[in-house]
């Protein structure tokens, strides 16, 4: 299959570029970049050398593969991920994460900003997965099975670790970080959601809601890659007082969530 192709050669050339073992794949969303200034770098390869891997369109991601030591472990970190409105298709939007898998990563944690639906939420609180609805138009996993990969129908009764979340929420707690547990709304974008559309979020069990992490969420767990995800809350989705989303305000309020998910993140890999 030529997808399987160029999955292989992606891996093949970074393994040419390399001698890394990785433990931990992690992907960092929308203004949540500062956990690489904690990695002991030891390489770095932009995306754009790599065959077949998207490029990130979107302002605020930076596009490169980092390689190196977080809490004594060895990670790849994306610094950049790829969406759905981006004009890719999920295979596309997913492909990194399949290559990751190939280099030999064991877990995946993937970081996002999204809207808060909980109005008990405020800007810049953190919230957990513990759980998702896909509200996406196409499913990574449509097309032939890649059996190399995962089965047909993979189970997703557990999508998110439930020994990282539990984990992580101790760590939360142990830090004073104000940190929810949630379900999160997965959306195709790039338009924010109406009032009526957040009263729907609100009304099916959706705490949160975001343009990303599902597609990356359902390829790992196809591949069996137990997933730890967290979203920073950079607005507020009330919809009897919903502001105009401002994308200064929305990168503001992720920079402000920061502090608190790097040291979550580091905190929890450390455990693992």
């Amino acid at each position: 299959m030529e997808y399987t192709k160029q999955l292989h050669q992606a891996s093949n050339y970074i393994q040419s570029l390399m001698a890394f073992d990785p433990e931990f794949g992690i992907i960092l969303g929308t203004g949540l970049g500062a956990l690489v200034d904690k990695i002991e770098i030891e390489h770095t390869i932009e995306y754009k050398d790599i065959p077949h891997f998207p490029v990130s369109t979107v302002e605020s991601h930076s596009g490169r593969l980092i390689f190196g030591q977080l809490s004594g472990k060895n990670v790849i970190a994306m610094q950049g991920r790829f969406h759905h409105y981006e004009g890719y298709t999920m295979k596309q939007v997913t492909f990194p994460v399949r290559v990751m898998k190939l280099l030999g990563i064991r877990k995946l944690f993937v970081s996002n900003a999204a809207g808060g639906v909980n109005l008990n939420f405020q800007v810049a609180d953190l919230m957990i997965l513990e759980d998702h609805i896909d509200l996406s138009r196409e499913n990574p996993l449509t097309g032939a099975n890649l059996d190399e990969f995962g089965v047909r129908f993979p189970d997703m009764s557990e999508p998110y670790e439930r020994k990282m979340i539990v984990e992580a929420l101790q760590i939360a707690k142990h830090e004073g970080i104000r940190c929810h547990e949630g379900v999160y709304a997965g959306v195709s974008g790039p338009n924010l959601e109406t009032r009526a559309e957040y009263r729907f979020l609100r009304t099916i069990g959706a705490d949160a809601v975001g343009m990303s992490t599902v597609p990356e969420v359902i390829v790992a767990r196809h591949m069996n890659l137990p997933v730890f995800a967290i979203s920073a809350i950079t607005d507020l989705c009330d919809p009897d007082h919903l502001e105009v989303a401002e994308l200064s305000k929305i990168l503001a309020a992720a920079a402000k969530a920061e502090k608190g998910m790097t040291t979550l993140l580091q905190n929890l890999i450390a455990l693992q």
